[in-house]
């Protein structure tokens, strides 16, 4: 028997689905909302961007002295080898792509080196915070701005010498009728000064390599109890080995090549 009185609930089909609250899910969206930005904050900090854009750099590195190693050979067979790479590289698009997200990276990292410069400087008065640390802490931790101002120089240099000539400037053309980049590096290699300060911008960029790489796995999470020991293996050979890769050519060619 019926008591007269009519659920509410009764006139909804099962296929209808539940009811929706649009208070709840608005409520669900500002939460997801409240959850995201701080996440977001975190991962596309100025922090993280420099340790991403060190780390490209930091493999560009490898790159670049795998192909700078080829000066090494034999004269004409450096010679031959090091222009028909050098072609290669300037004629291939993806490689210039490749060049253009370089300088972009350089850029962004110098930039946010800065910026976080200021604001350290800003937070804590005239000084890095780790600079009230100096009995702990290394010099060339320190020194991170006078390194990097030095490599930064060099580069400049080290581009005009080379990449603005090979683009911009007359460069002679070898047997084979490629741009003679070889005869370039070792006319300017003949330079002791030159020589010098390459020296010099190489061990800089040693101590900057050491201190970055450790900085960029500590702000990506990899510093930790479970990583240290081989996140400092690998930084201290990927610093000296780069550095002193790099120093070594144009000391090699100063005293064998004419």
């Amino acid at each position: 028997m019926s008591d007269g009185k009519e659920d509410p609930k009764a006139d909804l089909a099962l296929s209808d689905g539940p009811v929706r609250n649009p208070d709840i899910a608005k409520m669900r969206k500002e939460q997801e909302r409240r959850y995201l930005r701080p996440w977001l904050s975190q991962t596309l900090s100025r922090k993280n961007l420099m340790a991403l854009t060190g780390l490209f750099l930091c493999f560009f590195l490898v790159i670049h002295l795998f192909g700078n190693l080829q000066l090494l050979l034999p004269a004409e067979a450096a010679r031959w080898q090091f222009n028909f790479y050098s072609k290669l590289l300037s004629e291939n698009l993806f490689i210039q792509l490749i060049s253009y997200i370089l300088f972009a990276s350089i850029l962004a990292h110098a930039l946010y080196a800065l910026l976080i410069t200021l604001q350290n400087r800003r937070a804590n008065g005239k000084r890095y915070e780790y600079d009230r640390r100096s009995v702990s802490s290394q010099w060339y931790t320190r020194s991170m701005g006078l390194l990097g101002t030095i490599i930064l120089v060099f580069l400049i240099i080290h581009l005009r010498d080379f990449w603005y000539q090979l683009q911009f400037g007359h460069v002679p053309l070898d047997k084979d009728g490629q741009k003679d980049l070889y005869t370039l590096v070792v006319s300017v290699y003949q330079n002791g000064w030159y020589v010098l300060i390459y020296v010099l911008s190489m061990v800089a960029l040693g101590y900057h390599l050491l201190h970055g790489f450790f900085s960029a796995a500590r702000t990506l999470g990899f510093y930790n109890a479970r990583y240290v020991h081989w996140v400092r293996v690998v930084g201290w050979v990927y610093s000296i080995g780069i550095s002193a890769g790099f120093a070594l050519i144009p000391v090699y060619i100063h005293f064998t090549r004419p």
